[in-house]
């Protein structure tokens, strides 16, 4: 297997999945590109072949030996993944899906674009002049929920930006007029309105959530999510840093709401952003943070290791996108340090068509959510792929693709047997009526039960 990436082309006219693929750019229209990844030289090849050898054995990884793994490129990279496959096979089994790659089908939601933070990165967050208005409304909520269910939808995906009423008074402005004591507030009342009437799933995406937030909000959602990034403080707290000048990119911060979620018992997905200045010491630390949290409260349904893309329009512009072969190994050595007990994502779109079925080979077992009708607003320049393109990936990698639901199936089965632990009872006959109850995925035919109004309103 070649793992040098390979020119692409578009993939012809736009569907309901997404715009067509962009064209390959113009020399004149590519930003000048800067390496933003600090300088690493690489480990002697007698520790790398030792650390290759400790994988292929199954032994457990220490730190030291995990940081040498990342540097394997070429055969030694290859020689990697198949351990990795091992551990995924392993995780499918234990999840009572073997040769399954699961996918969730969303509708992706962006409720405000404000935020109070300054990620250099970040072209989904803009100012207040930039918007004709602060918040989607109610009913353009609802009209995207419904189109989604209309699609075949299972799942809405709220995202948002920070508290953006804590820097901007435009949106504390909104907020006080229709009554909402906080962006949290106005996303739980959206949440409500979606469920009583859709009767899709949501998945909360909001940013830092404190403990009383957690447990106010997962009546709501089965399911909530939000990217530790890195555990490298240094990104947040000197000048330069992608994160200088983010308040919720506090690393300690953002650990202590997966050790919150956790405690609230929500099943939770979170991950790493790879390729935006730390180094590797920093990346497997912060894979490393997010095992700590999974083994103590079982709770992290999913873990994205997620590649650095440089968008127009930002702060990093102009830097590196992360190489093809230093994700993948990245990917494989995420999977063996997190073991078969967790889910590993990479997102589709990120990664060009030909390269997908190779983040199969590195130990992925999760694509996320894929939306048929709404854009990644996150990502913009970066479709999604059809589903149909992506169930042939995965067959030809020797996998079938199956949608799930936004809480993974173990919570799901955990639910349907009458469980209260993880998902809220409140939130009980609409995942029944969405999921196989033999396996917790989602059943191809099933229909959305809209929940009795009034019941969550409280």
């Amino acid at each position: 297997m070649s793992l040098a990436p390979r020119p692409t082309t578009a993939s012809g006219p736009a569907t309901a999945s997404g715009p067509e693929e962009p064209s390959a750019p113009t020399a004149l229209s590519v930003p000048r590109r800067r390496r933003f990844q600090p300088e690493v030289s690489a480990p002697p090849p007698a520790a790398l072949r030792e650390a290759l050898q400790a994988a292929g054995a199954g032994q457990d990884l220490d730190a030291a030996s995990a940081e040498v793994l990342l540097h394997a490129r070429g055969d030694d990279l290859l020689e990697l993944m198949g351990p990795a496959r091992t551990v995924r096979d392993e995780a499918l089994r234990r999840a009572g899906r073997p040769g399954v790659i699961t996918y969730s089908r969303k509708v992706f939601v962006p409720v405000t674009r404000l935020c109070r933070d300054r990620c250099h990165y970040c072209t989904f967050v803009t100012v207040p002049h930039r918007l004709e208005q602060m918040y989607l409304s109610p009913e353009e909520v609802l009209t995207i929920a419904r189109d989604g269910a209309a699609a075949g939808c299972k799942e809405v995906l709220f995202t948002l930006g920070d508290a953006p009423e804590d820097r901007w008074p435009q949106a504390r402005a909104w907020l006080d007029e229709h009554g909402y004591a906080s962006t949290l507030d106005y996303v739980r009342a959206l949440s409500v309105l979606v469920l009583e009437e859709t009767g899709l799933l949501p998945h909360l995406n909001p940013g830092i959530m404190l403990h009383d937030d957690l447990q106010l909000l997962r009546p709501v959602a089965p399911s909530m999510g939000m990217m530790l990034e890195t555990t490298a403080t240094r990104l947040w707290s000197e000048p330069g840093g992608v994160h200088y000048g983010s308040p919720d990119k506090d690393p300690a911060l953002r650990l202590r709401v997966l050790d919150d979620a956790g405690r609230a018992a929500v099943p939770f997905t979170t991950g790493i952003l790879v390729g935006i200045g730390e180094n590797p010491t920093e990346r497997i630390e912060s894979i490393l943070a997010i095992r700590d949290v999974a083994r103590v409260h079982g709770n992290v349904q999913e873990v994205i290791v997620q590649n650095f893309r440089a968008k127009d329009d930002t702060a990093m512009r102009g830097a590196d996108d992360l190489g093809h072969e230093e994700y993948l190994a990245t990917l494989a050595v995420s999977r063996l340090l997190l073991g078969p007990d967790v889910t590993l994502q990479s997102p589709p779109n990120l990664s060009d068509p030909v390269q997908r079925a190779q983040l199969l080979d590195a130990g992925v077992d999760d694509w996320g959510g894929v939306s048929p009708l709404t854009p990644d607003h996150v990502n913009p320049e970066r479709p999604w792929p059809q589903i149909d393109d992506l169930a042939s990936t995965t067959a030809a990698a020797g996998f079938r693709l199956a949608e799930r639901l936004t809480a993974h199936p173990r919570f799901v089965l955990d639910a349907l047997a009458g469980g209260t632990r993880w998902i809220d009872p409140a939130l009980h006959e609409q995942v029944a009526a969405l999921a196989d109850p033999a396996t917790g995925l989602a059943r191809a035919d099933a229909v959305p039960r809209p929940r009795t109004a009034g019941l969550l309103r409280s």
